[in-house]
């Protein structure tokens, strides 16, 4: 029997958006708590599965909390714009979430030592050697490295209901550079979502006429290079390389059942079975 399709989901870039990007605040019936984060979480994924993967396994991914050491080691840069101290009500939710999840049997995993990133990287690869399509649901650009494989998308159900699904061809289209250059690409124009800088002097036109005909960092032409970014070159090739996937994480076996997840029930009726009303 073919496997389903897999729908791997970026745990906490999804409970972000539930616990910020919400209309309105939910709470229990007390108004005691504040169950935006998990009521949020469980009812986007619901949404998703309906509208996009109801014949996919599901399979949700969260950042372990020593999960960026790796990559501070090599930049301690590396997303500092998020020290500070996320809401009380947001970490507290991780576990409802966690707790919603095993009750409507969604697998998930948080890994010590790895970034979700890398996790969700590792479990496409692996899926896909099993010729499973895949689809990667979430708004962090740096899955469109993935899409070297014809086989892969990345949903982010943010976007217009035509934009939501990123092919291949659509990184070339809209950056002028293929999935497979993203990270050098990244690494000249900057992420600041997790603080990498980029090289000064550099935006996206012309870091994609840097890197034309599928040219990577380590390729471009001496003569091309601008004595300016020849300076920074050094931390855009330590960027790209933080940048990059890791694709061969060490993860437990089996943690894929290969089976569609059944559809998901409401979120309010989850919360009410969980006694978080």
């Amino acid at each position: 029997m073919t496997p389903p399709p897999l729908l791997l989901v970026d745990g906490h870039n999804l409970l972000y958006r539930s616990w910020y990007g919400f209309p309105t605040r939910i709470l229990s019936r007390d108004k005691s708590e504040d169950r935006t984060g998990v009521f949020g979480f469980v009812a986007l994924l619901r949404k998703a599965q309906r509208l996009h993967a109801a014949n996919h396994e599901l399979f949700v991914v969260f950042d372990a909390e020593n999960g960026a050491d790796t990559r501070v080691t090599q930049d301690s840069d590396y997303k500092a714009n998020r020290a500070m101290e996320p809401d009380a009500g947001l970490i507290g939710s991780l576990k409802h979430i966690k707790a919603a999840l095993d009750h409507v049997e969604v697998r998930w995993i948080e890994h010590d030592g790895c970034e979700a990133d890398d996790v969700i990287a590792t479990l496409t690869t692996l899926a896909r050697q099993d010729e499973r399509p895949v689809d990667v649901m979430s708004a962090d650009k740096d899955f469109l490295q993935l899409l070297d494989d014809p086989g892969v998308h990345v949903l982010n159900t943010m976007l217009a209901e035509h934009r939501r699904f990123t092919a291949g061809p659509d990184v070339l289209t809209r950056y002028g550079v293929t999935a497979a250059q993203w990270p050098d690409y990244r690494a000249l124009t900057g992420d600041p979502s997790d603080h990498i800088a980029g090289v000064r002097g550099i935006g996206p036109k012309t870091a994609a006429r840097l890197l034309t005909g599928g040219r990577h960092l380590d390729q471009i032409p001496a003569e091309d290079i601008r004595p300016s970014w020849a300076d920074q070159w050094d931390k855009a090739l330590r960027w790209r390389e933080m940048i990059r996937l890791d694709r061969k994480t060490d993860l437990p076996d089996e943690l894929l059942t290969a089976t569609v997840t059944s559809p998901l029930p409401p979120a309010a009726l989850i919360l009410e079975m969980l006694g978080l009303w």
